[in-house]
């Protein structure tokens, strides 16, 4: 049997979530001074944040035009069969 569901697997490592607290708990000295740094591991390609004003999982979102009056379109790609 082959495995071939693994997309939400995969974007686990493309789209990464904010930490609470980036520089370390609340007053401590870690880094005092110097700029917060929010990933502490190098960055590869196709990797960046998730955006609170998109959806979530755009896969199950893929053309549906938003049925809200006078919301703007979801950006697709219409080239990509996932975003």
């Amino acid at each position: 049997m082959r495995y071939h569901d693994f997309s939400s697997v995969e974007k686990q490592r493309d789209f990464l979530t904010a930490e609470e607290f980036p520089e370390g708990p609340y007053g401590s000295p870690n880094r005092k001074g110097g700029p917060v740094q929010n990933k502490s591991t190098p960055w590869k390609g196709g990797q960046r944040y998730y955006s609170a004003f998109n959806y979530e999982d755009k896969a199950f979102h893929q053309n549906i035009p938003r049925q809200d009056p006078g919301a703007h379109p979801p950006h697709d790609d219409p080239n990509e069969r996932e975003q």
